[in-house]
């Protein structure tokens, strides 16, 4: 790889402003030249309509190429001071007339962009090792649903080789399924029971692949299960949904959207009483008292009522819930108890 394609490998070049910053438009090319080193080197730059870009260094003294700089082990002052030059013009060139990427290859950057369109992730670059893997994660759950990684082929297909960047998404019972069409693959780097690998040169269209992200992150989706306490001295919770099925409730910083909250009410009740979802989050709200304080709060949906006498504190006890002060996470037997079907 040569220094031009370093330097712009995960580029995407904005053509309205290399004319702005200098280049002339030269047939299929642009073209732009800077002289360098005291005006005794000059940089011819050609950049075609698919951004890829072309440099060379002429020296003026000589009125010939100068191309030492591009041996991989040249030493000396000199020439790596040509170098060094030689990269800044270029550097700039990428700061002013290109915009930055995350990922080389178009397709890994439209499914990209499509990912945050539909769930506002962004992909994560964890580490120093492999800078070029991007790992999609579940805001609610944390998990991973997708991780665009820049591979050699034979890891992929043995028997070709080149550089391309793959997106594993997990399928988990589905896996053998989709296994059958062209362009997926048995995982790359994670379990291949539950995760497949596919390869981002559109042999798959953007559509397909996001029906399968779509099933990777509901199988990442996990909901969180709150209780949350209700006083019926401040606020009548047992009322509150006899004309509606909606209401508005002071939120946790904790809880998000689609998570399963248990509204706990207090004595005289002392049990959980209403299974709510939670429909949205972080609803400006200012309103304090020398009992509350309010900043935010969220929109729950009524989904089920218990009997005073299913969950009492007492039966919360044997499931693991020594206390309701503030919002918490629900057991995993309270869980199982609270959605079993009857």
């Amino acid at each position: 790889m040569n220094i031009e394609e370093k330097i712009f490998k995960k580029e995407k070049l904005n053509r309205k402003k290399l004319i702005k910053y200098g280049f002339k438009k030269q047939g299929e090319v642009y073209k732009y030249s800077k002289k360098f080193m005291n005006d005794n080197f000059r940089a011819d730059i050609y950049i075609n309509e698919n951004g890829n870009v072309i440099g060379k260094v002429y020296d003026l003294e000589m009125e010939e190429e100068y191309t030492n700089f591009r041996i991989e082990d040249a030493i000396g002052e000199f020439v790596n001071t040509v170098k060094e030059e030689y990269i800044k013009i270029l550097n700039e060139i990428k700061d002013n007339c290109f915009e930055k990427e995350y990922f080389i290859y178009e397709q890994s950057n439209k499914i990209a962009g499509m990912i945050y369109e539909k769930y506002k992730v962004t992909p994560e670059f964890l580490w120093e090792k492999f800078p070029n893997y991007g790992v999609f994660k579940n805001k609610r759950s944390g998990k991973w649903f997708g991780i665009i990684m820049n591979i050699d082929k034979s890891k992929i297909i043995p028997e070709e080789k080149g550089e391309i960047e793959i997106l594993n998404v997990k399928l988990d019972d589905e896996v053998e399924k989709y296994l059958k069409q062209k362009g997926i693959y048995p995982s790359y780097h994670l379990s291949k029971k539950s995760w497949v690998s596919i390869i981002l040169d559109d042999t798959l269209p953007d559509e397909k692949i996001m029906n399968l992200v779509n099933i990777s992150f509901e199988n990442s989706d996990i909901k969180g299960e709150w209780i949350v306490p209700a006083n019926p001295k401040y606020y009548d919770v047992i009322n509150a949904f006899n004309n509606t099925d909606t209401i508005t409730w002071k939120q946790s910083n904790n809880i998000m959207n689609g998570d399963i909250v248990y509204l706990y009410v207090a004595k005289p009740y002392s049990a959980i009483m209403f299974k709510c979802e939670v429909l949205e989050t972080n609803i400006p709200y200012k309103y304090k008292n020398k009992y509350l304080s309010i900043k935010n709060v969220m929109k729950i949906k009524l989904l089920k009522k218990y009997k005073q006498n299913e969950f009492t504190f007492e039966k919360l006890n044997e499931c693991g819930i020594k206390a309701v002060r503030g919002p918490r996470s629900v057991t995993s037997n309270l869980s199982k108890e609270l959605n079993r079907k009857k």
